[in-house]
């Protein structure tokens, strides 16, 4: 193998590479607005940084980043690109289809887009493997990072907030603005709690329409909720180095499985 990077290598490289290892990582993302300070592709950046040390690591292939997801509420100001929750479920599909064509058994997706990709990456993946006969298995970054998030005390999901502007801190420092960091903390709501790490009884998310962003806009000034003031490298980095360890278990237990 000349790189763990799938689309480095020459097919014969990958044959090689399939003659003794069936595991592939694929980042998932997004490209939509993460406010005045941070860019368009945080969700994906994020993954990819977990994906790529965890590749490394563990010398299982990451395939190419998916740098789109369902995003329409996003849309309110420019930049986003929000593809339909349907066409993403075929795009899915059509890509572990072609892998598992060759051999790749075992597919770990890196989502970094946390809430909103997760109900069409788990239609699609059901799909994939009961027509297919793969396993997919989705190592979504909030669900896989409660525990040191409480251990941390790191402030609730919102959208550019404390967790993954740290994150960012951490992995992509050079792409953030702290200069134009501001707090914009969700409102409570009866009986509407966003983070799933909380334990609290709560109504299932549901993604906030445009006409919901304009006026979040209009009361903050921006489009982000959260504490991104309190983010830190630091915190990143823990956060970081968590994903890591649990995807490296993750990556082992299939090894021997």
């Amino acid at each position: 193998m000349i790189s763990f990077r799938l689309e480095e290598n020459s097919w014969q490289d990958v044959a090689a590479y399939l003659e003794d290892d069936n595991r592939i990582i694929i980042p998932v993302g997004s490209t939509e607005q993460h406010g005045t300070f941070a860019p368009l592709g945080t969700d994906t950046h994020v993954a990819l940084a977990v994906a790529e040390e965890g590749a490394e690591r563990s010398g299982v292939l990451m395939a190419p980043p998916l740098w789109y997801g369902w995003s329409p509420h996003h849309l309110v100001v420019p930049g986003t690109v929000s593809i339909r929750a349907e066409i993403l479920i075929e795009l899915f599909f059509d890509l572990v289809s072609s892998l598992a064509r060759h051999g790749f058994r075992l597919f770990v997706v890196i989502n970094g887009h946390r809430l909103v990709n997760i109900p069409w990456l788990q239609i699609s993946a059901q799909r994939i493997q009961e027509e297919l006969g793969v396993r997919v298995y989705l190592f979504d970054l909030a669900h896989m990072a409660k525990e040191v998030i409480a251990r941390e005390q790191m402030g609730s999901i919102g959208h550019g907030d404390e967790q993954e502007i740290s994150h960012m801190m951490h992995c992509s420092p050079e792409l953030l603005r702290p200069d134009r960091f501001h707090d914009a903390p969700h409102p409570e709501r009866t009986l509407y709690h966003l983070d799933p790490g909380s334990s609290r009884d709560s109504l299932c998310y549901v993604p906030a329409t445009i006409n919901d962003m304009e006026k979040l806009r209009e009361r903050t000034g921006d489009t982000i909720t959260g504490s991104p003031t309190r983010a830190t490298p630091e915190k990143g980095r823990i956060y970081h180095q968590h994903l890591v360890s649990r995807l490296l278990e993750l990556l082992q237990h299939l090894g021997n499985s």
